[in-house]
């Protein structure tokens, strides 16, 4: 075929992000540790979030959306493409990824690959909530572990976000779970949280986002939790366990191997 001429070009790996405007650097390390790891391949970075799109480019810097960057890709002329869902649960997000590798599939001469979200098989994730729990977990202090969740119960991928609740409340007595807008939101399961907690003798508490990225949600949702838990708990945001001021969960060696590994295995399937 005549346009296959034009893929001369092996591999391209595209690191497909939600985005964040306070926390972009981190997409940028992320992008470095991959090119380290995965050498002679080119890595390139995608947004979805398109406020953040629109904020960036205010600052002087282009980025493009999935769609946008898959079609750059094609266009140079690689043969494989490896799309990464830097997305933490396989749900609306990573969804959303998989509609659009699967469209550029049915007319794209390039193989195009994506992989699994973060939190998806039970032996990664559980042994990577594990080591997060121990991690932070500290005397006297109680973990209210706060997932963004989704605010639709029927959507694809909500099983890992129920297992990930349900295995951090079993890693300790002192584990507590609540969304922001998805199952057990913490606006409307607040009073009896707080109750509960004193029932179980608590007088520390320390709010641990469950977010990849510290951005407008950690500002905001997270320091307005921590404030009205400080009405009757010692309380804090979880102190940074790397070199970040704020905690995010992108910076732990867990979840950048998870990442890693997804990319691994679906370039295998290459036969590469």
């Amino acid at each position: 075929m005549k346009r296959y001429r034009h893929h001369k070009r092996d591999k391209a790996i595209i690191l497909a992000c939600f985005g964040s405007v306070i926390e972009q650097q981190m997409y940028l390390e992320l992008k470095e540790e991959v090119k380290k790891r995965f050498e002679g391949v080119d890595v390139f970075l995608s947004f979805s979030s398109r406020m953040v799109l629109k904020d960036l480019t205010k600052r002087g810097m282009e980025y493009k959306n999935l769609p946008q960057v898959l079609a750059d890709v094609d266009m140079m002329g690689y043969k494989n493409i490896i799309v990464t869902s830097v997305n933490l649960f396989p749900t609306d997000e990573h969804e959303l990824l998989i509609r659009i590798v699967k469209g550029f599939n049915s007319f794209s001469l390039a193989n195009i690959r994506y992989t699994k979200a973060i939190i998806n098989k039970t032996k990664e994730t559980s042994l990577a909530l594990k080591e997060l729990n121990e991690k932070i977990s500290q005397e006297p202090w109680a973990n209210l572990y706060v997932i963004h969740g989704v605010p639709i119960l029927d959507l694809a991928g909500l099983s890992a976000v129920g297992y990930t609740d349900e295995f951090l409340k079993l890693m300790g007595s002192r584990n507590y779970t609540c969304s922001l807008e998805g199952a057990f939101p913490y606006y409307a399961i607040k009073e009896r949280l707080i109750e509960q907690m004193r029932e179980d003798g608590i007088t520390h508490v320390q709010v641990v986002p469950m977010l990849l990225v510290s951005g407008n949600h950690y500002r905001k949702d997270m320091v307005e939790i921590r404030d009205e838990l400080a009405e009757h708990f010692n309380s804090r945001i979880v102190p940074s366990v790397t070199k970040s001021e704020r905690f995010n969960l992108i910076e732990l060696e867990s979840i950048r191997a998870i990442i890693v590994q997804n990319i691994k295995e679906e370039i295998i399937k290459l036969g590469h």
